[in-house]
């Protein structure tokens, strides 16, 4: 499947100084446009922010992805994207708070933060908003990945009925769609399950809980937990005699296709500059 399929960009790209001759669009108008277009109201409080890089930049290409991770950004510089649009943290923090890093001078921060900087890159964060969009923006891209946009039920986005199958099968069907090579399950291979709910990403125990809890959701597809929280609770809803499983997908297959979708839609807006997806590479790996 392509959400995964390929991590290196198209070998004929527009080099940056070529890009900024054409266009003096800065990483500032980009987020402005974002915030006129998005299609919900923008939030005071918010992680949606610059997270390193000066607004004022000139932008010779977009790079969207799930998570700015060291990797994505040299490929996206590489690439000739110095605006990098990431809809997880950059700094191994929800508010991309770096101040405890810097005075320990973590030389992982330090080695991220030079490269942005000798790249003359901007980092901004894509987060708040395009999950609260109705259907979230996350969830839809996902339904199309999994193949499951034709049973999502009316009521939410984020529940469907499938065609009868194994928890098994289900689980073989979203590794191979999503390329989720460390996929986990918690619960009987030969459960016969239809009613799936969806909770990309961490969506946090008492999310996950409600989702269990209701009698139309037989599986909770997620993309990660607190193993003594939701896993736990799972284990102990099975040896209570509930018809209830786990799937486990892992953070980044589990969002990816989301932000694939923000790729298409912000083309639509900054036609002056190359927009691509640049996917984070899923870093579990399955010893053979």
């Amino acid at each position: 499947m392509r959400l995964l399929a390929w991590l290196a960009l198209a070998t004929v790209t527009m080099t940056p100084t070529a890009a900024v001759a054409q266009s003096r669009l800065t990483a500032g108008d980009v987020v402005e446009r974002i915030r006129r277009n998005i299609g919900v109201p923008w939030a005071d409080q918010t992680v949606d922010t610059v997270k390193d890089g000066d607004p004022a930049t000139p932008v010779s290409g977009i790079a969207v992805t799930m998570m700015a991770t060291l990797d994505v950004l040299q490929r996206a510089a590489a690439a000739g994207a110095n605006l990098v649009i990431t809809h997880e943290p950059t700094f191994y923090d929800h508010l991309d708070r770096i101040d405890v890093l810097e005075r320990e001078r973590d030389a992982v921060t330090a080695a991220k933060r030079a490269f942005i900087r000798d790249n003359r890159m901007v980092v901004v964060r894509m987060h708040d908003h395009w999950h609260r969009r109705r259907p979230d923006g996350i969830a839809v891209g996902m339904s199309r990945a999994l193949g499951w946009v034709q049973y999502r039920r009316t009521e939410s986005e984020f529940l469907f009925t499938l065609p009868g199958t194994t928890l098994a099968a289900l689980g073989r069907d979203i590794r191979e769609r999503l390329q989720a090579r460390t996929l986990r399950v918690v619960g009987d291979s030969a459960l016969r399950v239809t009613n799936v709910a969806l909770a990309p990403g961490f969506a946090g125990f008492p999310t996950h809980r409600l989702a269990l809890q209701r009698d139309d959701v037989e599986v909770l597809v997620i993309g990660e937990a607190h193993e003594w929280e939701t896993v736990e609770y799972v284990a102990d809803a099975i040896a209570a005699g509930r018809k209830k499983a786990l799937i486990v997908i892992g953070h980044i297959p589990s969002e990816q296709a989301g932000m694939e979708d923000f790729t298409r839609w912000l083309e639509t807006l900054v036609p002056e500059v190359p927009v691509r997806f640049v996917p984070a590479a899923d870093p579990f790996w399955a010893p053979k």
